[in-house]
């Protein structure tokens, strides 16, 4: 009567879905603020998880969450950045993303594991200073 639970059977798409819903609603309620921090939250875990996908020789896997990364860097965090008001900070940040953008793409084509680790190593701090400034952002 009952097929066993798996994560590609009934129960993996309904936990699939509600993870869906959930991002959703997390994405419709957000302030500008949190949603720059799940973004530089989404683009870290897709770079860890095509790390994982390239050390566990998963290539499509590896490109899908590299694919995943640049459109967050472009389409996100770029297309955000001020750059009329925002000074020497908006065009510094555009270059990090476009350097952070050429990296993903070597470690895609040439399999750079270390290019994956780097791009995680510069985001992270912005990441972190970002939550820290939190506090004194208007909501």
């Amino acid at each position: 009567m009952f097929s066993p639970a798996t994560s590609s059977g009934r129960a993996g798409r309904t936990a699939a879905l509600y993870q869906q819903v959930g991002v959703e609603t997390q994405i419709s309620t957000a302030s500008p603020h949190a949603l720059t921090l799940i973004l530089f939250d989404r683009l870290i875990g897709a770079v860890r998880q095509a790390r994982l996908s390239l050390d566990a020789g998963q290539v499509d896997d590896k490109g899908r969450h590299i694919g995943l990364a640049v459109r967050i860097l472009d389409e996100g965090l770029r297309s955000s950045l001020n750059m009329q008001d925002g000074g020497d900070i908006a065009l510094n940040l555009r270059d990090l993303y476009d350097y952070a953008q050429i990296r993903l793409l070597k470690a895609n084509l040439h399999n750079d594991s270390a290019a994956l680790d780097e791009v995680v190593e510069l985001i992270t701090p912005l990441r972190d200073a970002w939550v820290a400034i939190r506090d004194n952002v208007p909501a």
